[in-house]
Parts: C-alpha cells; sequence; structure tokens
C-alpha cells in the first residue's frame, strides 16, 4: 500500500497542481467580471433612481430564470453546504450565470444585498466540473468544494489569506480532509493574483490610530462584542423570518415581484436610499464619521427582505455594513477611536453570522493592519460566542466551542426546571 502511495504521489501532485491553477484562474477572471459589471449596474441606477420603478420585474425575472431553469440550483450557497455533507450530484455550471444575472439585476435594481454569495457559487460551480473531469472520488470532491469557495471569496474581497481559512472555517465541523487545507491556500492565492493582474481594484479601509490595550479598554471590546453578536443573530433571524413569510407565496416568482414592489413604495416614499445596494460609501464614511443610531437597524431590514423575497447577491458586505455602522455608531459613548470600532463591527458581525471568527479574525489584520489584531480578534470571538446557533447560512453545521457552550446551558435550564 506505501509504495502504491509513493507511485500515484508525482500524478496527484501533478493533478491537483492543475485542478488549482485552472480553478483560481477561472474563478478569477469571473469575480473580475462580476465586480466590473457590478460597478457598471450601480453607476446606472445611481444616475438614473427612477429606474428603482423596474424593481419588481427585475424580481419577477429572476424568479422565472430560477423557476424554470434554476430549481437545482435555488438554494445557493445552503446547496454547497449540503453536497459538502451529504454529496449526491456535481453542482450543474448554470449555478454561475443564473447567480451572475440574478445579483446583477439585484443591484440594477436597486435591491440590498452583497455580492460574496455570487462570487463563491460561482467558484464551486466551476470548481466542481472538474469532478467529473479528473474522475474525482467523494474525498476528493469535497476538496474540490472548499477550494471553488476559497477562490471566490479570495477573488471577491481581495482577502487570499481569509479566503482559504473561511472556506475550511465554514465547514469545519462537517469532517474537513486535512489534505484540502493547501490546495485552499494555493487556490485563493491565484483567483487573487489574477484579479490583482486584471487589474480591478477592491476597496480600502484604514485605522489610523490603535491605542494600547489596558483593562478597561479590554472591558469595552467585550461589551461591544456582544452588540455585534446580537447584530449577528438579528440580521440572520430577519433573513430567515422574511424568506418564511415569503414562502406562504406559492408561485415561487410572484415573491421578488411583491417583494420588489414593496421595496420600491418605500424607496421612493423615503429618504433610505444608502440602504440598497451594497452601501459602501456609507461603509467608508462608516470609519471617519459617526454613523446614526439606526443605520445598522434599517441594513438589516433590508437585506433581509432583499433576500427573503427571492431577489440573489450576498450576505456578507450587509453585514460588513450592519457592523461597521453599529461600531461607529458606538463612537458615541465608547471611548476608542471611531475608525477602530468600525472596523472591529465589521468583522465581528460576520463572525457571529458565519461563525467563522478566526477567518473573520484574519480578515480584520489583512484589511486594516496587525496593529488592531488583539481588538478584532477579541470581538470576533465574543461575537461569535454571542451571536447563537442561528447563522445566514441554514444547513451549516454548528458545533464546536459554541455549541457545547449552548448545549450546556440548555441541559442546566432543563434540570432545574
Amino acid at each position: 500500500m506505501l509504495e502504491n502511495i509513493k507511485k500515484n504521489f508525482p500524478k496527484n501532485i501533478l493533478k491537483w497542481t492543475i485542478i488549482c491553477l485552472l480553478v483560481g484562474i477561472f474563478s478569477g477572471v469571473s469575480s473580475a467580471i462580476f465586480l466590473l459589471s457590478l460597478e457598471f449596474v450601480t453607476k446606472i441606477r445611481e444616475n438614473n433612481f427612477g429606474i428603482i420603478a423596474l424593481l419588481p420585474i427585475g424580481g419577477l425575472l429572476i424568479g422565472l430564470l430560477y423557476h424554470y431553469y434554476g430549481k437545482e440550483v435555488v438554494k445557493g450557497n445552503n446547496l454547497i453546504l449540503e453536497e459538502y455533507e451529504n454529496p449526491k450530484k456535481i453542482i450543474p455550471l448554470k449555478m454561475a450565470p443564473l447567480v451572475l444575472i440574478g445579483t446583477l439585476l439585484t443591484h440594477l435594481f436597486g435591491g440590498s444585498a452583497g455580492r460574496e454569495g455570487t462570487a463563491v457559487q460561482m467558484g464551486t460551480a466551476i470548481s466542481d466540473q472538474f469532478t467529473k473531469i479528473f474522475k474525482l472520488d467523494a474525498s476528493e470532491r469535497k476538496t474540490i468544494l472548499i477550494i471553488g469557495i476559497s477562490a471566490g471569496f479570495a477573488s471577491i474581497f481581495g482577502t487570499p489569506l481569509t479566503g482559504a481559512i473561511f472556506a475550511v472555517e465554514v465547514l469545519y465541523f462537517s469532517k474537513i480532509n486535512l489534505k484540502s487545507i493547501i490546495p485552499s491556500f494555493a487556490v485563493a492565492y491565484i483567483s487573487y493574483f489574477t484579479v490583482e493582474f486584471l487589474q480591478i481594484k477592491h476597496t480600502h479601509y484604514h485605522i489610523p490610530f490603535v491605542p494600547e490595550i489596558d483593562f478597561r479598554n479590554f472591558i469595552w471590546i467585550i461589551l461591544c462584542g456582544i452588540l455585534f453578536g446580537f447584530a449577528a443573530l438579528a440580521f440572520s433571524r430577519t433573513t430567515h423570518f422574511w424568506g418564511k413569510i415569503f414562502s406562504y407565496i406559492l408561485f415561487p416568482p410572484l415573491r421578488p415581484f411583491i417583494g420588489g414592489l414593496i421595496l420600491a413604495v418605500i424607496i421612493f416614499s423615503f429618504d433610505v436610499k444608502k440602504y440598497i445596494g451594497l452601501g459602501i460609501p456609507t461603509i467608508v464614511e462608516s470609519f471617519e464619521n459617526q454613523s446614526g443610531n439606526i443605520d445598522f437597524l434599517l441594513k438589516i431590514l433590508f437585506t433581509g427582505f432583499t433576500l427573503g423575497a427571492g431577489f440573489k447577491g450576498g450576505e456578507v458586505t450587509p453585514l460588513f455594513f450592519v457592523g461597521a455602522t453599529l461600531g461607529s455608531a458606538l463612537s458615541a459613548f465608547v471611548p476608542l477611536p471611531i475608525a477602530l470600532l468600525a472596523g472591529m463591527g465589521f468583522v465581528a458581525v460576520f463572525s457571529g453570522a458565519t461563525h467563522t471568527p478566526i477567518a473573520c479574525t484574519i480578515m480584520g489584520i489583512e484589511l486594516f493592519g496587525i496593529n488592531c489584531g488583539i481588538y478584532i480578534g477579541i470581538a470576533c470571538v465574543v461575537a461569535y460566542f454571542c451571536s447563537g446557533t442561528t447563522g445566514i447560512y441554514h444547513s451549516q453545521i454548528v458545533k464546536g466551542p459554541k455549541f457545547m457552550l449552548y448545549e450546556k446551558i440548555r441541559r442546566k435550564n432543563l434540570k432545574n426546571l
């Protein structure tokens, strides 16, 4: 058996090198096209505010596309998690163009959504095709799904280290094969450098001053982390709530149509433009000026409603918005720099909503620098523990330290009854 492993080792190295190169390049190119297209449709919407009146039509188009051509991929990221845990069949390549079109329509007409879900789904749909081409076994297919997640995440946000770790951590309690870790890192950097080579720019954030850590600041980090965890929980439950409400509409294409109609009326009736689309200008501003006290709540409501109605996109950038604006608003009474609080919230709410504190800590360091690592890390861990077991992904398996803590509390409460 040992001789067989030695004999196949060079062949396996070559195979996975080719796979990582192809997945990284294809995912990077698809993310670059997506980012350019997203910027294009966003500018059209910003320069033609009246186009929001077509939001229900855009929703209907998305609904019809998925109802007649994409029923098997409508679950999006949850399908990827389910296929990893219980493999059934290769993810159809059509997931990539469908989610791309759906997300662009959502942003063109004024829906509140993100972009990571789109990139991850495109990356995974591309990577899973190599399962057939290279005739991979069940264990190798798990690696394929991991590198698809890694490639999509790393290329869309320009954070390769985070992408590699996120892909592993979001699936951590689903029997991760350690052999998957090296390909995850390799493909993350390949996809990242592909986007860089194509000269696609990512948004940059800056935290100019980080104070020394002391007992008082430590307490403030804990308190803020608790609030960030509650915000993550509110975001996840709001999205699931609206998804359940819209499920009572029996004909699926009507869900985004009705949702789009309601959103369009609200957008035209109130000054809520900064809560639609990605909201990146508001995120950037939150690092410099104190955000409004309810900015984060309104973004939760708009994004939860948009995604729950059946529009396409992602949750992560809206989570950044929620966290950054909440952290910025807390600067009114928390004696920490506004940019640091915004940065802490930026990644900590994401940590709580995806149960990935390690990846989010790394993301904070990649985006904001090593100096704020302690603040970021503590906030992410606290938010992780305070966000409950509900996350943005229905199909994610939540175990580990958080699960054990909540299970211990539950058993204790049952014992006391």
